[in-house]
């Protein structure tokens, strides 16, 4: 057996050879053999693509062994020197030889993060490596050619520089200078099984690269095996042989788009001449130091030749009746395009604009030909025909274009006697104001009644606000029964959102002195309806009064501080119809209710979670804070989408919400690499807030239902990004994962290309933003239940979809759910989980500070042991050093990792969301509807499930009580011996601190807990046995 290791690539490597590069090899060493790879010259993110071969003499002792991977910085560049002294460490990776793949299929590609080798190593990047174990059979069959086994003695000059000392004889020294320049090749060395040196083969009949190998007599002697690390890889093996998949992540990409070209061209070679701007022309071929005025300047230009047909006059009569129902058709190769018939109208106005691909245009001629619309057959009346090259360019920000009338040609060319048509015909890009609403050549095959939902529109949430209404009480009710007094309930409703008063003792003046709080949006167009109900039997309730009330009614409140009067509204018999209500006289009796109506405009309506909101702005215009800059995302395009429809297509376009901005982009049909290149502005009010973007699969393209059930979008992916992770004025471009979660598992539908700039216009205002509170200041002087807040949220989510599903083309509500995260307050085994384990990671930096005291206090490295004791008896001597010590030590951790700042905006997390390899039955759990509908015997076992979890937790729980007890039981003589030794005790301490100075006491004490080992027993401590035996509670539990 063998054990091969496949060096892919590096990247990100730190420089060392002093111009701002390196040039990286890596080895390999397993077992006491030592591999390299050739040397990738000047090049910070190398490819080596080399697999290395290691003889396994025991493959069942592999899972007790590891694998060394070390990357160095290559100084010889051809000269002789000793190994040690021509290299420079780049990091290094220990692999744990449990985590190997039994064969070649299902070894994944991993990248590892590299590590340091010391406190002081200057290392960053990470490598690619695939680690497997193959056949002596399967590697003789792929290179039957053996390499022969070579004298480890007879070294070039090159292979000095590898890390392995050789020892050279001084009469090969000369031999060595002359063949300085000659190329050599080197191939992998055995163990010395006494085999003699055959001929070299070819390299080019050996499908493995053949790295660079040495042994020294050192490496062939047994020796300890190093110390075991075990490295958890990215994706771990998992049960049944299946190994965790790759859902990828952030890819960087370099674009041609102007908006990354300011300060000059920083990516692209060659140069037009200054003053020009190519629009047509190579993409990113723009003015040296100049960056390209445009509003378009995060998205590549896409070139579109427009046609408009505005309008026609004096049209040839075609019909009998002496008139025609016009039409045009747009022809451009083989793409057609027409606009509306109009009927009986020999002056028609169409203003429709048609949009051609310039990349799919297939004829050097553009036809527009008016025909009148017939049963049987159009009949033709004229045409206009265009040549494309003298079409002209239209570059905004300049002027429409204005139409010219054309007459009319037969189909010989020939001038007609009357007709004339109104067109306008130009080259011009995406940034066209024409471009949203054009018909596309890209949907050329969609009906006129679906075209609308394929454009792209921008949309804005509906202004909401908190209408809080106080129901204290109710005077002079009438019950339809007069033997009893009425048990009066106030039902109140405000559209779909219903809330009750609690039961109160029978009586017709009852006192409710609730509270209850709603979601209003403008306009206001429905009312307050209050019903004063009658409970007279189970499940049964009468009215017995109700009063509708315009939402105008509740009086605007900023502040809590300003107080609202309550009134009393007159209660009229309840009637079927509301309009009647409305327009029934008041009589001289009615009863009475008594309410406090107010509208809250201090608070943020939440219709998405606060953990990421995209708006944390207060209702009222008024109290609204003053932008800090100015978000802009262009979406690019997007690849590698998975097929939704059975016909393996996709029809995609995105979505992306931002503060009360939405936007849609177009639709295009039939792909799964789709170009939308569309740019969107945003104003920013708060850094600290969440840009979210989402890819759907539009279904209504041929109709709205499938078999009597209305079609639903599909969810192909979604992105978050937070702007506080942003560095102002930077264009970041990524490929970013598309992950959707389904009952099946996890899925990667696609990656999105984006491009994001967050430019910041008020700086001061911005830093101050940290120092004040993330919502209105109504949140905190009068706080919202949290069980309210999400019943609110969950209203407002709701008009939020309503208001946009009006629209057209609408944003349906399964777009608006997806979008903010509707379900994200269910229960979830899996998110659960990684709420835990975010916890057990929040308290690991606390553990590594354990483990470091650990190690000081057992002497483990006594020179680190005797500074912190020299450190600890500085810092008592001088007390008011430790706390400028503690905030310059952050200071220099600050200061230190700025060098590793992230790079990249943070993407979704599959590891830290705990949803690479969920159980399946967690996640049909998880997208269970509420309330349940899961067979009876699912439920019970979800059930039993639950009740063993909660178990665990409450045995944690009761632990920590227990805990909390003992203290409480020092002083309360629940055990009175332990009480008399505790306060005997206390009484010597506290005699000893006022006759021993009190440094004197921590210098002791601190010198006690890092005493030597020698000097410390494993049995526990006095204290300890002491705080154990104190009594609990939990003995009285029943």
């Amino acid at each position: 057996m063998k054990l091969a290791v496949e060096v892919m690539d590096a990247s990100d490597l730190m420089p060392k050879d002093g111009q701002g590069s390196s040039s990286a090899y890596v080895q390999v060493e397993v077992d006491g053999q030592i591999q390299r790879t050739k040397t990738v010259h000047k090049d910070l993110s190398p490819s080596f693509n080399q697999t290395l071969l290691f003889n396994l003499a025991d493959p069942s002792l592999l899972s007790h062994q590891s694998i060394d991977v070390s990357l160095f910085n290559d100084r010889t560049n051809g000269t002789t020197g000793t190994a040690g002294q021509n290299r420079n460490f780049l990091g290094r990776v220990r692999i744990s030889g449990e985590v190997v793949a039994p064969s070649v299929e299902v070894a994944p590609v991993q990248r590892y993060p590299l590590e340091k080798r010391g406190m002081f190593s200057h290392i960053r990047g990470d490598i690619a490596l695939r680690v497997y174990v193959v056949s002596d059979s399967s590697f003789n069959s792929a290179d039957p050619d053996p390499i022969p086994f070579l004298d480890p003695q007879p070294v070039s000059e090159s292979v000095a520089s590898n890390d392995v000392r050789v020892e050279k004889k001084a009469k090969n020294k000369s031999k060595e200078k002359e063949k300085h320049k000659e190329p050599h090749t080197f191939h992998s060395v055995g163990t010395g099984h006494g085999n003699s040196p055959g001929p070299i083969p070819n390299p080019g009949t050996v499908p493995i690269s053949k790295p660079n190998v040495i042994f020294d007599e050192k490496f062939a002697r047994p020796e300890p095996p190093p110390p075991m690390v075990h490295m958890r890889p990215p994706f771990p093996p998992v049960m049944g042989g299946q190994t965790r998949p790759d859902f990828g992540g952030l890819v960087e990409t370099r674009p041609p788009l102007a908006g990354r070209l300011a300060g000059g061209n920083r990516f692209f070679g060659s140069l037009t001449q200054p003053g020009n701007i190519n629009i047509f022309g190579t993409p990113g071929s723009v003015l040296q130091n100049e960056k390209i005025a445009s509003t378009y300047d995060l998205v590549e230009q896409m070139r579109y030749l427009y046609v408009a047909v505005v309008k026609a006059r004096d049209l040839p009569s075609k019909d009998i009746t002496g008139s025609l129902d016009p039409y045009v058709e747009v022809k451009l190769g083989n793409y057609k395009g027409t606009t509306r018939f109009i009927e009986k109208n020999q002056y028609p106005v169409w203003d429709q604009v048609f949009a051609f691909n310039r990349d799919h245009l297939q004829s050097n001629f553009l036809e527009v030909i008016l025909k009148d619309k017939d049963l049987l057959k159009d009949d033709y009346v004229g045409r206009v025909v265009f040549d494309m090259t003298e079409v002209p360019v239209r570059v905004p920000p300049d002027s429409p274009l204005a139409p010219q009338w054309y007459r009319l040609e037969d189909r010989g060319g020939n001038k007609l006697p009357r007709g004339e048509i109104m067109l306008s015909v130009w080259m011009g890009t995406q940034a066209d104001e024409a471009f949203p609403d054009a018909w596309h050549s890209d949907a050329h095959n969609v009906s006129p009644d679906s075209l609308a939902n394929t454009r792209s529109k921008v949309y804005f949430s509906p202004k909401l606000f908190y209408l809080r209404v106080s129901a204290l009480g109710a005077q002079d009710l009438i019950s339809s029964d007069k033997s009893r007094p009425p048990n009066p309930a106030l039902k109140i409703q405000l559209g779909h959102q219903i809330r009750r008063t609690r039961p109160v003792m029978p009586s017709p003046n009852p006192i409710w002195n609730e509270e209850f709080m709603f979601v209003a949006s403008e306009p206001f167009d429905d009312p307050i309806v209050l019903t004063v109900e009658d409970r007279v039997g189970p499940n049964r309730d009468e009215p017995i009064g109700r009063v509708i009330l315009p939402i105008n009614v509740a009086q605007a409140r900023l502040d809590h501080s300003k107080p609202v009067d309550p009134k009393w509204f007159s209660l009229a018999r309840p009637v079927s119809n509301l309009e009647e209500s409305l327009e029934k006289k008041e009589h001289k009796f009615s009863s009475k209710i008594h309410l406090r109506l107010t509208m809250d405009l201090g608070y943020h309506v939440l219709d998405e979670s606060t953990h990421y909101s995209s708006d944390l702005q207060p209702s009222a215009k008024n109290l609204k804070k003053p932008s800090i800059g100015i978000l802009e995302l262009g979406i690019l395009s997007a690849k590698n989408l998975m097929p939704m429809k059975p016909n393996k297509g996709t029809d995609p376009y995105c979505v992306a919400k931002y503060g009360s901005k939405w936007i849609r982009t177009r639709t295009l049909l039939s792909t799964l690499a789709p170009q939308w290149n569309e740019q969107y502005t945003w104003e920013v009010f708060d850094p600290c807030t969440v840009i979210t973007i989402a890819v759907f699969d539009n279904c209504h393209i041929g109709g709205g239902s499938h078999n009597g059930h209305e079609l639903r979008d599909q969810r192909i992916g979604k992105v978050r990004i937070r702007l506080s992770t942003l560095e102002t004025d930077r264009v970041y471009t990524h490929f970013y994962p598309l992950l959707v979660l389904q009952p099946s598992g996890l899925k990667k539908t696609g990656e999105l290309h984006l491009a994001v700039r967050f430019t910041c216009t008020a700086w001061v205002n911005m830093v101050a933003l940290y120092g004040r509170p993330l919502l209105p200041k109504m949140h905190y002087v009068q706080p919202i239940s949290v069980a309210q807040l999400d019943w609110l949220r969950h209203q407002a989510m709701q008009i939020v979809a309503m208001r946009l599903g009006r629209a057209e083309p609408p944003l349906r509500r399964e777009i608006v759910e997806y979008m903010l995260d509707v379900d994200s307050h269910m229960f979830s085994l899996r998110r659960s989980k990684a709420n835990f384990y975010r916890i057990i990671s929040l308290f690991s930096g606390f553990a590594a500070a354990g483990k470091w005291y650990d190690m000081v206090r057992n002497w483990r490295n006594p020179i680190t042991t005797v500074l912190v004791h020299v450190l600890f008896v500085i810092l008592v001597c001088y007390p008011e050093l430790i706390l400028p010590t503690i905030f310059l030590y952050l200071f220099l951790i600050g200061i230190w990792n700025y060098r590793f700042r992230p790079r990249h905006p943070p993407h979704m997390d599959t590891k830290l969301s705990h949803a690479e390899m969920t159980n399946p039955d967690e996640l049909d759990e998880e997208f269970d509807t509420f309330p349940t509908s899961r067979a009876a015997d699912i439920v019970r076992m979800r059930y039993d499930r639950m009740r063993s979890v909660a178990g665990r937790v409450q045995t944690v729980v009761g632990d920590l009580a227990t805990q909390g007890e003992r203290a409480q039981a020092l002083l309360s003589w629940r055990d009175p011996r332990a009480t008399a030794i505790f306060i005997f005790i206390s009484l010597v301490v506290a005699i000893v601190l006022y006759v021993t100075p009190f440094q004197l006491l921590i210098v002791a004490a601190g010198i006690y807990l890092l005493r030597h080992p020698r000097f410390r027993s494993r049995m526990p401590s006095v204290p300890f046995n002491f705080y154990r035996r104190l009594p609990a509670k939990s003995d009285r539990l029943l």
